[in-house]
């Protein structure tokens, strides 16, 4: 017998997180694209620190798809691994932050 019932297809990461190298003091911007709208449990981390919006951290939705994160003002303890996870989607990348040599 066929079924009738067709499960929503589920999301997937049409683009995912680029490895960012910036200079302190500059911003880092990430972004994550996603084919569906509506992914619940949304959330940013660096390190395994969940990430909040607030004065550094901008965490954006547009259409409900591209999601992004930028880092304004970052220092140097601030390298380290952007992950993004929407429900079970997960996309990672690199952040390096160089310091500028006199």
């Amino acid at each position: 017998l066929l079924s009738l019932c067709h499960a929503e297809e589920a999301a997937v990461v049409v683009s995912g997180l680029r490895n960012t190298d910036v200079f302190v003091g500059e911003s880092a911007t990430f972004t994550c694209e996603l084919s569906h709208p509506g992914v619940k449990n949304v959330q940013w981390w660096l390190d395994g620190t969940p990430l909040h919006n607030n004065l550094v951290t901008e965490i954006s939705e547009q259409d409900g798809r591209i999601h992004t994160l930028t880092l304004n003002d970052v220092a140097c303890h601030d390298s380290g691994t952007v992950t993004f996870r929407a429900g079970s989607l997960i996309s990672s990348a690199k952040l390096l932050v160089k310091g500028i040599s006199l």
